[in-house]
């Protein structure tokens, strides 16, 4: 099941032992990205062929999280712990500085990386496209302009853990025998910006083997992400230094997978957060947007290339 002698793919140990699954792309001296994926997702992808990540200047870091692909499970995670992650990751490859970007369902995990006491002051710039708000968040409808299917993914209307990790069996399963399955449900409920998106067969393909890959040993991962994202997150947004770690969040105004409430929520508890809201986009836009977001993410200050520098000793 695990795949050791697969290229492309290193390994990691956080310091409770567990192992990470993670691939670097793009330049090898670029400025380094920690991307983390959607849920269910995997480092696989989506994101921008080496080439676009060449001419960015970037090298990107994509890694499974606990129990997805080929990295260990951590049962009852939460989304803090992705922090403990990162720092694994970033040692072993000898980064001293980092920007982190996470898309929907890891929008949330790249935010804990930059309130996390202990990594924050490593992480030069954070960006979240289409990401979600936590669900307890104070005046927030967490569930408002949800469609559907997420609706019923993340367990609305069900007060026990067991009924949601049943649903997300449920559709795993299907998605394990054929992940177009996972891909075709997902199609009736997007919007038609959506629709337009996923049109492209690279894209499609690009998805298909995402799931495929995430759900390989099982639907742990998405298990764990969904109970993560749904109790409390366990850091504060409000340790996030806008000052020190600049923020941007992204998100389509059409969403309905993650409604666009839920970014302008996160805006206005981080202070000093950029917020753009792209008219008449929606989830999906955000593999279109990534290109740019990383360009911001790796924009250069006196700041970032001294950091670069120190990185060198640690073998970067």
């Amino acid at each position: 099941m695990i795949r050791e002698g697969e290229p492309g793919t290193e390994f990691a140990y956080r310091a409770d032992t567990k192992r990470l699954a993670y691939e670097v792309s793009g330049a090898p001296d670029g400025h380094p990205v920690f991307l983390m994926h959607g849920t269910p997702g995997s480092r696989k992808g989506p994101k921008p062929r080496g080439i676009v990540l060449y001419r960015l200047g970037v090298k990107l870091i994509t890694y499974d999280r606990p129990g997805y692909g080929d990295s260990d499970r951590f049962e009852g995670r939460d989304v803090a712990d992705a922090a403990r992650d990162v720092e694994a990751i970033a040692e072993h490859l000898g980064l001293a500085r980092f920007a982190v970007v996470g898309r929907s369902g890891g929008g949330p995990h790249a935010l804990a990386c930059a309130a996390d006491p202990t990594l924050r002051h490593r992480v030069t710039r954070v960006a979240v496209l289409v990401g979600f708000a936590p669900a307890n968040a104070p005046e927030l409808d967490w569930f408002a302009g949800m469609n559907t299917d997420n609706v019923q993914g993340f367990g609305a209307g069900r007060s026990d853990t067991p009924a949601i990790v049943e649903e997300i069996r449920r559709r795993a399963q299907r998605a394990s025998e054929d992940p177009r399955l996972l891909l075709d449900e997902l199609t009736t409920q997007m919007t038609a910006a959506d629709r337009r998106v996923i049109r492209d067969p690279a894209l499609r393909r690009m998805l298909t083997d995402t799931f495929a890959d995430a759900l390989r040993a099982g639907p742990y991962g998405w298990i764990d992400d969904v109970l993560a994202l749904r109790r409390d997150w366990k850091f504060d947004l409000g340790l996030i230094d806008s000052s020190a770690t600049k923020v941007r969040l992204w998100h389509g105004a059409e969403d309905t997978f993650a409604p666009v409430s839920h970014t302008r929520w996160l805006a206005s508890r981080i202070p000093g957060a950029e917020l753009e809201v792209q008219a008449g986009a929606a989830h999906f836009d955000a593999v279109e947007e990534l290109p740019r977001i990383l360009s911001w993410l790796t924009t250069d200050d006196a700041a970032v290339h001294q950091d670069l520098l120190i990185g060198a000793r640690f073998g970067q």
